[in-house]
């Protein structure tokens, strides 16, 4: 276990290392933010002054080694236009993503888990075709076209909730239930699967013949063993969550990760996007090791080897 976790752990340094460097050199590649920062006014001496306070000057290389040798010591550079740490900037913004993703693991087991119990219960039956029906709809819908069905509904035609920003819980719910929804197919499909491979073992036939029934066995040992490929999907998913909300963060207005993202980009704010893009990608590597240990630490019969 310990060897594979080392391994592992070098392994997910080497994805993070080339990502990042196959960020940077596109970064650099795609546009001058020296220009950016400039202004389309800017004569060429003033372009050259920017981009030699900068240090884009310099060789490529020479640029890539400084800004990982500051990573290293904790500091991931100034922005470029917000003149802040971008350590500081990422620290302002992660709460609001944090909190819409959790939510939003929430949303997807309070809807997937009934949907996979009542469809593995009856297969091909009425309710599991209804089941499948609803997680192939929540699969087809966009989140921008779900996020603004959901204003109209809750803000124009019902006034209940608040559409925009994130001072309060209730500015989360309808961000989490349409970041939630787009995993709805995927969970409900494996509890389904896992449930009807489980229902059919022998430790259930013997359970059954010693009297359990309903929602005892199903909660108590059917589910409880079902639920190892749904742990692993949950991890992977809530990585997903933390970096890929941008859409989402951008209809609703939420102050997250993927909001100063879109910004970023706009702005053409090299080091802020080249740390978000590090963070999320070591997010994602993160969650996929968390996945396999939950995995092993769940069933002792995985073999991590």
């Amino acid at each position: 276990m310990a060897s594979y976790l080392l391994r592992r752990l070098v392994t997910a340094l080497m994805v993070t290392l080339t990502i990042s460097v196959i960020t940077f050199v596109l970064l650099h590649g795609a546009a001058d933010p020296a220009t950016a920062i400039a202004g389309n006014e800017a004569t060429p001496a003033m372009i050259a002054e920017v981009r030699a306070n900068l240090g884009l000057d310099r060789p490529l290389p020479v640029q890539y080694l400084h800004w990982l040798r500051d990573l290293v010591h904790g500091d991931m550079g100034m922005s470029y236009h917000v003149h802040e740490p971008v350590a500081t900037l990422i620290a302002r913004h992660i709460p609001a993503t944090l909190i819409m993703a959790f939510s939003a693991i929430l949303v997807t087991l309070a809807i997937s888990l009934p949907l996979g119990v009542v469809a593995a219960l009856r297969p091909n039956g009425l309710f599991d075709r209804i089941a499948l029906m609803i997680a192939v709809a929540a699969q087809a819908i966009p989140n921008f076209w779900l996020g603004l069905l959901l204003i109209l509904i809750f803000a124009v035609i019902f006034p209940l909730l608040p559409v925009s920003g994130d001072g309060t819980w209730r500015h989360f719910i309808l961000p989490a239930v349409v970041l939630g929804t787009s995993s709805v197919p995927t969970v409900t499909r494996l509890v389904r699967a896992g449930l009807l491979d489980v229902l059919q073992s022998d430790y259930i036939r013997t359970a059954r013949a010693y009297g359990w029934r309903g929602g005892r066995l199903m909660w108590q040992h059917a589910l409880r063993n079902a639920a190892l490929p749904v742990v692993s999907v949950l991890a992977i998913q809530l990585g997903n969550k933390l970096g890929g909300s941008v859409v989402t963060e951008a209809v609703f207005a939420v102050n997250g990760l993927g909001g100063l993202t879109l910004r970023s980009i706009q702005m053409v704010d090299i080091p802020t996007i080249q740390s978000l893009v590090v963070l999320f990608s070591l997010i994602f590597v993160v969650m996929t090791l968390l996945a396999d240990v939950l995995n092993a630490w769940l069933d002792p019969r995985v073999r991590l080897s």
